[in-house]
């Protein structure tokens, strides 16, 4: 779902942009008046869990791949406009290390998965959640009902914006300059996949964790209101979680290897479009290198074209590098935003 360089026109990309900008400054200005500076681990640990969990590509067999987004379980912990500061970190960084989406297109993938996902995600829940017991069975139902509807509206408005590049800007030669494909063709492409199968690993992953802190510390179902105070060592215990999903975190490359999965709808190279479509927009074709990532497709070390575990230990070591770069923005950021606690 990330899209990348080149496949939207510059009348979707500013205005997306903007209107991205203008949510993160009031989402900024809403967490500095709830956040605290002992819930920064939480809200860098919400960004990294992001980060890691859009690693996990699931494949779908003989087509495409993709990968929940985590914005649903943020959400519900340390609420909807906290997620969207946090999933955001994660886009950005993602963007800006390892090229997983493009720098022009941060405004779109930060409003699709960062905005709009969080938003649906949280209000589903709080519906369906009602105001059943903190161990509820109903609250594991309402956050996978909840992430599955937010990853598919998500998907949704992906869709649209590929879909309506062929609309906006055409060559003399009648070629899309942008992503090439209209409605009638992105919209079922984009969503079929998240509804059938990417919409049900973000439902999974959002009941999985509610489950586990339901055991572990219920109270935290109750931290986006402000008034929870964590056990001690939950953090912790969490944080070796994210530990334990990064280094499990090749597995979102040796499926889609065992699988034969192609690139993720939307994400193609221009090698790969070429073949396709007999052409490479000259929108994709001009701005697709605008920015060369340090660790391009989490290849630390170089760990592309060789061996599996070579590049298993690459995509580790770039879970890690990825950890630790949100954490340190998380940290400075909050130096500015975060409340000092009460002496």
């Amino acid at each position: 779902m990330h899209i990348p360089d080149g496949y939207l026109s510059p009348q979707t990309y500013l205005p997306l942009y903007g209107v991205t900008i203008t949510i993160l400054a009031v989402a900024a200005r809403k967490v500095k008046k709830t956040l605290r500076s002992r819930h920064v681990p939480l809200l860098a640990l919400g960004a990294a869990f992001s980060f890691v969990i859009m690693m996990f590509n699931v494949p779908v067999p003989g087509g495409t791949s993709g990968h929940a987004v985590g914005a649903v379980i943020v959400a519900i912990l340390l609420g909807p406009w906290a997620a969207c500061v946090a999933v955001s970190i994660a886009i950005i960084i993602q963007a800006f290390l390892f090229g997983d989406g493009g720098l022009t297109a941060i405004g779109a993938n930060c409003f699709n998965m960062a905005i709009v996902m969080p938003f649906v995600g949280y209000y589903s829940y709080k519906i369906i959640a009602g105001n059943s017991s903190l161990t509820s069975a109903r609250r594991c139902i309402a956050g996978a009902v909840a992430g599955y509807l937010a990853l598919n509206v998500a998907a949704f408005y992906t869709a649209i914006q590929f879909g309506i590049q062929p609309l906006l800007a055409t060559g003399a030669d009648g070629h899309p300059l942008y992503a090439p494909y209209p409605l009638a063709v992105a919209i079922p492409a984009m969503t079929l996949g998240h509804l059938l199968v990417f919409g049900f690993v973000e439902a999974l992953v959002t009941a999985l964790v509610i489950s586990y802190v339901q055991k572990r510390d219920p109270e935290l179902l109750l931290l986006h209101l402000g008034n929870s105070v964590e056990k001690e060592g939950t953090i912790r215990k969490l944080w070796l979680g994210l530990a334990m999903l990064a280094i499990l975190s090749p597995i979102g490359i040796i499926l889609p290897a065992a699988f034969k999965s192609k690139d993720a709808w939307g994400e193609w190279d221009a090698a790969s479009l070429q073949r396709m479509l007999g052409y490479v927009p000259s929108g994709i074709r001009k701005i697709a290198g605008l920015w060369q990532a340090p660790f391009p497709d989490y290849t630390v070390g170089g760990g592309e074209g060789s061996g599996i575990i070579l590049q298993s230990l690459a995509y580790i070591g770039s879970a890690l590098i990825g950890i630790a770069a949100i954490f340190l923005f998380i940290r400075l950021w909050s130096r500015y935003f975060a409340e000092k606690e009460p002496k």
